[in-house]
């Protein structure tokens, strides 16, 4: 039997592949649930005659439930351990994934979301704490950048199935449920491998959001960007006069992007000791590309690439600014700090669609542009006086 190891980045000077291979499949797992699951569940309100403003609060409840969960989550792990805290939080998500299917009252949804979203956050902050006290700081980057690669084809695969599955019947609730449990394995195979947090963190769970602030704000400004953009590029690009298939094809764009640039990133970030100016340079180009995109609004093969390229920053901000997180706090401080991660994306996820829905509503179609570089324009200010700030005290 495998000693428990303490699972304090620094600690490791190889990877740890046992302890990845099981965080990282297990959070795919319930990737391609929640992949399948949000548009099963939207469409299916739809079927019942739910108002569109009642299916958005309702969705929103994932936004709501992650902030919730994330502050409690590393108490529940220091007290029952990484491990067991996975395995119950896959429980709960795969039997309320289940519920939705029994559940006639739409008022039913709101807590079955909650349940859903509150314990697959558990499962994200705790997933990133073990990958990242299982790698190697000479390395973090790229076992990050394999993980943010395989989470994202897992995104991929939900809607790929729910296109092969349908909305009829209890088949697709059982194909989620039946994903989310699978994810149980790997963490109960790698159980005596999960990192122990034998301390409580020593600050508060909201100091965490400022200590490293270069990291927390990045997963914010991707938080709003991801959801506000992948809502609502839709809207901006038929209004554009792109085809529904079109604006299909450019989101499409954007996804792909988003795989093949994670890994590079991370290997380029393992070679910068330093991960602030990568992350204030992605922000800056993601900036560009965002006040390019009025430009370009003519030519779908220059947009394509433009997103292509432009999907590659944004989701690099996660993948880089996570790394920074694990380059700077151990231990427990680093369970604690992941949990803020995920809280501040969490945020981002709920005020970037209403910022950039005001912006098209206040400004115009080109309102959606303008926004969205607005939050890469705001980070690359604070990471720029951040970094000439610590440099002057050095």
């Amino acid at each position: 039997m495998s000693q428990p190891r303490t699972g304090t980045p620094g600690d490791v000077e190889e990877i740890h592949w046992p302890s990845l291979v099981a965080a990282i499949s297990s959070i795919s797992a319930v990737g391609i649930a929640i992949g399948l699951g949000l548009p099963l569940l939207s469409i299916i309100l739809e079927k019942r005659g739910i108002s569109s403003t009642l299916i958005g609060l309702n969705t929103a409840m994932a936004g709501i439930a992650a902030m919730a969960a994330a502050p409690v989550t590393t108490k529940l792990a220091h007290k029952y351990g990484v491990a067991p805290t996975m395995l119950w939080a896959v429980l709960i998500s795969a039997l309320s994934a289940l519920g939705f299917y029994y559940a006639e009252d739409f008022w039913m949804w709101f807590p079955l979301r909650f349940a859903f979203h509150g314990a697959t956050t558990t499962l994200f902050i705790l997933s990133e704490f073990w990958i990242n006290a299982a790698s190697p700081p000479s390395k973090r980057g790229f076992v990050l950048g394999i993980y943010a690669t395989v989470l994202s084809l897992g995104f991929a695969a939900g809607p790929l199935l729910f296109s092969l599955l349908g909305s009829d019947g209890i088949l697709p609730f059982l194909v989620g449920a039946g994903a989310i449990l699978l994810a149980a394995i790997p963490i109960f195979i790698a159980r005596y491998e999960s990192p122990i947090l034998e301390e409580k963190p020593e600050l508060h769970f909201m100091r965490y959001v400022f200590l490293v602030p270069t990291a927390t704000a990045a997963v914010f400004i991707f938080g709003a960007v991801e959801a506000g953009g992948l809502s609502l590029f839709p809207i901006f690009a038929v209004r554009a006069h792109f085809t529904e298939s079109q604006a299909a094809l450019l989101l499409t764009m954007m996804g792909v992007g988003n795989v093949i640039f994670q890994i590079p990133l991370g290997l380029l970030s393992d070679r910068i000791p330093d991960k602030r100016p990568l992350l204030a340079g992605m922000a800056l180009m993601g900036f560009v590309g965002s006040m390019m995109l009025p430009v370009l609004v003519d030519n779908w093969l220059l947009m394509a690439g433009l997103l292509l390229f432009w999907g590659g920053c944004v989701s690099g901000l996660y993948t880089v600014g996570l790394a920074h997180l694990g380059s700077r706090l151990t231990g427990s401080d680093l369970a604690a700090a992941n949990a803020a991660f995920v809280f501040c994306y969490a945020m981002g996820t709920v005020a970037g669609p209403q910022a950039i829905g005001a912006a098209i509503d206040v400004a115009g179609n080109n309102g959606f542009a303008w926004a969205i570089a607005a939050f890469f324009g705001f980070y690359a200010l604070l990471s720029g006086i951040r970094l000439m700030f610590i440099r002057k005290r050095t």
